[in-house]
């Protein structure tokens, strides 16, 4: 294991109880409290100096005070420090008027994602509104996540193409089918996004991705070598998905997984993965 304290640039915190998040319904593992004590809980045995919240997907009505939430939980555990929101970048223009509310909640706020994966228009961030709105963002110093299945990626290449002075973090790889060991033409967008030099990738997500039952270190092997070697040492970053991960992997399994597939690394750049590369990505 580690050796140091590492920073998990995608934790999720949750309490259904308060609010509505309608995709938790079928859920059977996800759907209960998952909030500060419980993840003290899962991630013992991993030191932890710092956490990005992202957003959980909240029912619409709820999506301005999901940060309030969270810049409340931060002050139990000031290793939260950063803040990734939802925002309605299809808006376009109008969008403005939301991020002005966003960014005067609390200075924790250092991104917006607004999910793809669940859009059946694989095309769906190229209609002009979402292209402007995500274009914006860099106004407010704001950063995009990248939320998407990997069938989704040679759209979002053009998307970041479009976009050159807004901050993109791909997050769980771009979700490639790794239950189904099917490596192209995932290796090909992912490439073709890494030349983007405005755009970083998140190591997480993987197990779920998996047979979420009887994965091993090897099925997860040629998609973390490839994102190493196509974004560098300098443009990667860990990520944990708790508590979503739990669905085929505990935290500690994942933290020591991505270890040891990345034993080659030297240790300069293996402290950029698990600490560096996200402190200096998300302005922490």
């Amino acid at each position: 294991m580690l050796d140091f304290p590492i920073i998990d640039t995608h934790v999720h915190l949750w309490d259904p109880e308060r609010f509505r998040m309608s995709w938790l319904d079928n859920a059977e593992i996800l759907n209960r409290r998952y909030a500060l004590p419980e993840y003290h809980q899962y991630t013992q045995g991993v030191e932890i100096e710092g956490m990005v919240y992202v957003e959980v997907d909240i029912d619409p009505h709820y999506t301005l005070i999901e940060p309030r939430w969270v810049a409340e939980q931060a002050t139990q555990d000031p290793r939260l420090r950063g803040i990734v929101a939802y925002a309605p970048v299809e808006n376009g223009e109008r969008i403005r008027a939301y991020l002005d509310e966003l960014v005067s909640i609390t200075s924790l706020v250092k991104g917006v994602r607004r999910l793809l994966q669940a859009e059946s228009d694989n095309a769906y961030c190229l209609r002009p509104d979402f292209i402007r709105g995500v274009q914006i963002l860099a106004e407010y110093g704001l950063s995009f996540d990248i939320g998407i299945r990997h069938v989704q990626l040679e759209s979002v290449v053009e998307l970041v193409r479009r976009c050159p002075d807004t901050a993109f973090i791909l997050d769980h790889i771009g979700k490639p089918d790794v239950k189904g060991q099917l490596l192209d033409p995932w290796r090909q967008h992912i490439d073709a996004l890494a030349a983007q030099p405005n755009v970083v990738c998140k190591i997480s997500g993987m197990a779920t991705e998996a047979d979420p039952e009887h994965w091993t270190i090897k099925d997860l092997a040629p998609y973390v070598s490839h994102v190493i070697a196509a974004f560098g040492e300098d443009r990667i970053l860990y990520g944990g998905d708790w508590p979503v991960a739990l669905q085929a992997t505990s935290y500690p399994r994942w933290v020591e997984t991505l270890d040891t597939l990345t034993i080659q690394l030297s240790p300069e750049a293996k402290r950029k993965l698990w600490v560096d590369n996200a402190r200096r990505f998300y302005r922490l």
